[in-house]
């Protein structure tokens, strides 16, 4: 008897053993995913519900932050990933390419891009016709203006009305962006700068790289050294440390979404903008498979929502969640009457890159 017993518990410890040894995605009709996502999607894919409905939906999904500008290197010279997930169309259909992919990538849902300021600077700003509030209570900001400051080599906190109030004020006004080389939304800055530099045409040769390259550089030296991914000025603005930092409006959204402090955040839409497509782009048959969840369930839109996005299938859940909370949102830039501005090709907005790191077009 006792080695009867004896023998069961082995088998039961072995059995164990094996067991443990077996990933849980194993028999369990779940696919684990790895791809790339810019850093903006970090949390959304970190979050518990959004974890628990890809899993009801089959997916594991390992999601590696990176910067979005970047991430065709990345994905060119990473091998086995199933899908990568940039916050624009420019490098995604950039890795499309590099994949010899088919089948054109899929906006999943979509994210204008703002400037998320302090109360009492925006205010300021209002003073000197910078920034403008309409009765809804939404908050605008003058690109126009600003692009023709930056013309006259840029403006100085103590020049402008009522900034004398606030003695943190000083210095050089510029918005805070991310580092265009690796981060799509400081890439797109300075798309928008470029067009409306470029008498609102989207730069496409030299001519217009010289007409707009003294304006590119200004904004970016002003700054100084520059966050690599999205995420990081956004953090600091939370700490106290930027006056105005280029932002998606999806970072903003969520916070008052999920019930979290906002302070004394405002934000400005630019009078031009652009609406940041996030496109996936599916290498394997589990890459497709998180695309089509991340349209076709209900449940992942509403949380997709609920992170600040505008579902690419259901916009309209993005406005029925922030309606009504504050700082104030738009349901649709274009229905509030702001400009879009078209995005370079990718071998233009390198070369933009260029000149605003070094002030040349070579």
């Amino acid at each position: 008897m006792k080695r009867a017993l004896g023998v069961v518990a082995a088998l039961a410890l072995l059995g164990g053993v094996a067991y443990a040894l077996i990933p849980p995605e194993k028999g369990s009709g779940l696919v684990t995913v790895t791809g790339l996502i810019g850093s903006e999607k970090r949390d959304f894919f970190e979050n518990p519900d959004v974890k628990a409905e890809l899993k009801k939906q089959g997916l594991v999904v390992k999601a590696e932050p990176t910067g979005s500008w970047t991430m065709d290197d990345q994905a060119r010279n990473t091998p086995n990933l199933d899908f990568a997930f940039p916050a624009s169309s420019a490098p995604a259909l950039a890795i499309q390419r590099d994949w010899a992919q088919k089948d054109s990538p899929r906006v999943q849902f979509y994210s204008p891009l703002v400037i998320v300021t302090h109360q009492p600077v925006a205010e300021v700003l209002k003073s000197n016709d910078l920034a403008g509030v309409n009765d809804s209570g939404v908050w605008t900001f003058n690109m126009d203006k600003y692009v023709e400051a930056l013309k006259q080599g840029g403006r100085q906190w103590e020049t402008l009305t009522d900034a004398s109030r606030h003695p943190e004020l000083t210095g050089t006004m510029y918005v805070s962006t991310t580092d265009p080389e690796s981060s799509s939304s400081g890439a797109l800055y300075l798309a928008i700068l470029s067009y409306l530099a470029n008498g609102k045409k989207v730069v496409s040769d030299d001519a217009g790289l010289n007409a707009v390259k003294g304006v590119v550089y200004d904004a970016n030296r002003f700054q100084g050294l520059q966050k690599v991914s999205s995420d990081g000025p956004f953090r600091e603005f939370g700490a106290g440390v930027n006056t105005m930092v280029f932002a998606y409006e999806s970072q903003a959204a969520a916070l008052p979404i999920q019930g979290k402090q906002i302070g004394d955040m405002v934000v400005m839409y630019p009078t031009t903008t652009i609406k940041t497509d996030h496109t996936l782009v599916a290498r394997t048959p589990g890459g497709q498979k998180l695309a089509d969840a991340l349209v076709n369930s209900p449940e992942l839109r509403r949380l997709e929502a609920r992170f600040g996005l505008h579902p690419d299938a259901e916009p309209d859940l993005f406005w029925n969640e922030v309606n009504g909370k504050l700082p104030k949102f738009v349901p649709d830039v274009r229905a509030a009457g702001l400009a879009l501005a078209p995005v370079p090709s990718l071998e233009y907005m390198k070369k933009l890159t260029t000149a605003a790191k070094t002030g040349s077009v070579k």
